[in-house]
């Protein structure tokens, strides 16, 4: 009907293939339609309303049913939708294969690639997976496999013991989450840890996050829908998630066991939120101090915020786009970032401050201190604002380094830090692609054992340190930098 090649779902009832839930949603109509009941066929009609609600997605090889507006994991009493699942299995591999054959013949011979390889030493294959977008997922995806790529952060979700979220056999292979379940066997942990254990192990198909995705839906209701949403937003929400659900043991793995994974992270770490530190305070925490001032009576307020990131916002001056024809004026550097976030500003009419020696609102100056530093830092530009209809995209290129960010000049006690301590690596960003926060599209860059690749949803593809430094950064993963002689600075 809309001619889109992206997640088909056939029906089982009649064999009619139609785009799925994620993309247009006319297998929905397909089935829907089959539910108008014939008029004067009483015979018919109890037959209509049972037919065609069940469908599978040709991708994922997954089996939804209408009538339960639910994933299923189970069949017939003869098998019959594990055959249909090993027939498109078949088809799969028979037409794809030599395509496949190919196209990995092309990627090994690629001079880019080879270029590539050869300067880091390395002739290992391409072994990074890409991840499936299951309809405007982009967003989660990009993030996953930002996350994916912060070592000390996935491997501590890596070697978690698994946990088991279902009983009795499942059709075919593949393991599927359904929602019936009940809340009591939903763990936003568990399918996480799935989900990074799937990534890099040298898979060449891309793999399927849908058990993370309904995970998704069923505890984060912000999420629920097809529509693109913030990946920024995204990954607070799932951090927040993460570190509630460790702290509280899930599924069979008690809260002493993780608390204890945790505090081996964490044993000069006291960045708690929200309770008691877990590895996500323990790798994004750190610690702002927020001073201001009363400009009347001079009084001081101090006030210390944990944080897991930091969002700053582009300076206005490089707001403005520039036409090929004009002068390029400066350019907007993560320092001009940075400083803004930290200079000290006078609030304005809006934000008067309550001065409890004056014991009224007055005007008043903010200043932000980094008080800790963590060991993942994470920053993000404010690319989207609002004017008075809509959400506009700041799309101003900000110009960022790979190695040796000095965070010391932001810091309140900088005497305090080693030479070493306070210089971070680059390790992943997130980009938008478009021009707004409900539209265009997410992909990611992320270094892994030297080399970068770029995420793009199921493709992922070999790049240089050029092409990630040009890109137009939304989120940026710095890692603390392991103290070594002869850092670049910032």
């Amino acid at each position: 009907v809309c001619r889109s090649n992206k997640s088909p779902w056939v029906c089982l009832t009649c064999s009619s293939v139609h785009c799925g839930r994620y993309v247009n949603g006319h297998a929905k109509k397909h089935y829907e339609d089959a539910q108008i009941p014939m008029t004067n066929h009483k015979k018919t009609e109890k037959q209509e309303k049972v037919q065609h609600t069940v469908c599978m997605d040709c991708s994922s090889y997954s089996t939804y049913c209408y009538r339960c507006d639910d994933f299923v994991v189970n069949d017939t009493k003869l098998g019959l939708v594990q055959k249909v699942r090993e027939h498109l299995q078949n088809l799969e591999n028979s037409a794809f294969t030599s395509d496949r054959h190919r196209k990995r013949k092309l990627l090994e011979n690629s001079s880019l690639n080879s270029k590539l390889l050869k300067v880091n030493g390395s002739t290992t294959a391409l072994c990074a997976t890409g991840l499936r977008n299951l309809g405007n997922t982009c967003f989660m995806n990009a993030i996953l496999q930002s996350l994916s790529n912060i070592q000390q952060f996935c491997c501590y979700f890596k070697e978690l013991p698994a946990v088991e979220l279902r009983n009795g056999k499942t059709a075919g292979r593949r393991t599927y989450h359904t929602r019936s379940q009940g809340d009591n066997n939903v763990s936003l942990v568990e399918e996480f840890r799935k989900t990074l254990c799937a990534l890099w192990q040298g898979s060449q198909t891309a793999f399927s996050p849908e058990s993370l995705f309904y995970v998704v839906w069923k505890i984060m209701p912000n999420f629920r829908g097809y529509q693109q949403q913030d990946a920024h937003e995204f990954m607070r929400y799932l951090l927040d998630h993460l570190h509630l659900e460790l702290q509280g043991g899930f599924n069979g793995v008690s809260r002493s066991v993780i608390l204890q994974e945790s505090s081996n992270l964490s044993a000069n770490n006291k960045c708690c939120i929200n309770g008691a530190s877990t590895v996500v305070t323990a790798i994004f925490g750190g610690i702002l101090q927020n001073e201001v001032n009363c400009l009347i009576c001079g009084t001081e307020s101090r006030k210390f915020d944990p944080f897991l990131d930091l969002s700053l916002d582009i300076p206005s001056q490089f707001r403005n786009k520039r036409t090929k024809n004009q002068e390029s004026g400066p350019m907007c550097t993560l320092r001009d970032c940075l400083r803004s976030f930290t200079d000290l500003e006078e609030l304005d009419e809006t934000e008067l401050y309550m001065c409890h020696k004056c014991k009224k609102k007055q005007k008043s100056t903010k200043k932000f201190w980094i008080q800790k530093l963590p060991k993942v830092l994470c920053l993000h530009l404010k690319r989207f604002h609002w004017t008075a209809y809509l959400r506009n995209k700041v799309d101003t290129y900000v110009e960022f380094p790979l190695r040796g960010l000095d965070m010391k000049c932001y810091l309140l006690e900088p005497e305090n830090s080693g030479p070493e301590s306070c210089l971070y690596d680059l390790v992943a960003v997130v980009v938008h692609h478009g021009s707004g926060v409900g539209s265009g599209h997410y992909t990611a860059y992320a270094a892994h054992e030297g080399r970068w690749f770029h995420f793009n949803d199921s493709t992922v593809t070999l790049t240089d340190e050029e092409t990630v430094g040009k890109a137009k950064a939304y989120i940026l993963f710095y890692v603390e930098r392991q103290a070594k002689p002869g850092a670049e600075k910032l």
